[in-house]
């Protein structure tokens, strides 16, 4: 086990007044504010869950045989970057989850799990609760990264940046270079070299016919 939940935390809930009798329910909504730095509910650099931001939480808690079965939804506004034009983007995201919290020692009529055979696969998908606490910390981050895009983009047809100078093309639709195929740029490079040659020429056969003009005079 890790360090012991705190109570105080905002994300960790209190499972003793829903009780260990299966069926009985409990709904609870929160507000709370998003952690920061490397903790941040999103994806560092690209988009999330600003820190201090507020999260807002509706929770269903369920008591079942295993322990207690938490579904929810939280709301809350993220930014970003526009991947493709690199301006900033916000929008309210939406997540829905579910997690199982299990009883860790006795399931609801009092025998020892450890009396039992173990699934080690089974059970590292099973999250204990502790001291009736369960924090929702990890499950809501996973949450929000899953609703989250890969890809944000400022709208759907953002046209990005012009690759030659960079510019933002939504602000100018009309923008373009002209583009010359580098096999005719090639071709006439050759043409200007030879006119070049031609007129080198030119100029000695005129500056020659000039000397020779002079001498029979």
């Amino acid at each position: 086990m890790n360090a012991r939940l705190d109570h105080r935390n905002p994300l960790v809930f209190d499972t003793h007044e829903l009780g260990r009798r299966p069926g009985a329910l409990q709904r609870l909504t929160r507000t709370i504010d998003a952690p920061s730095g490397d903790a941040i509910f999103g994806i560092q650099g690209v988009i999330g869950v600003p820190g201090g931001a507020p999260v807002e939480l509706e929770l269903r808690l369920e008591s079942v045989m295993e322990g207690v079965l938490v579904t929810g939804t939280a709301r809350a506004r993220v930014e970003g970057e526009c991947v493709r034009c690199l301006e900033p983007l916000e929008r309210e995201l939406e997540a829905d989850f579910q997690e199982m919290f299990t009883y860790p020692d006795a399931d609801d009529r009092g025998r020892s799990k450890q009396a039992e055979p173990a699934d080690d696969a089974e059970d590292e998908d099973m999250t204990p609760l502790e001291d009736g606490l369960f924090d929702l910390e990890p499950v809501l981050r996973d949450a929000v990264v899953l609703a989250l895009p890969m890809q944000p983009v400022c709208q759907d047809d953002c046209p990005g940046l012009c690759a030659e100078c960079g510019v933002r093309l939504a602000d100018d639709p009309d923008h373009h270079h002209d583009a010359v195929d580098i096999r005719w740029a090639a071709l006439q490079g050759l043409a200007d070299s030879l006119q070049d040659g031609e007129k080198d020429e030119m100029s000695g056969a005129e500056a020659e016919a000039g000397v020779d003009e002079k001498q029979e005079k």
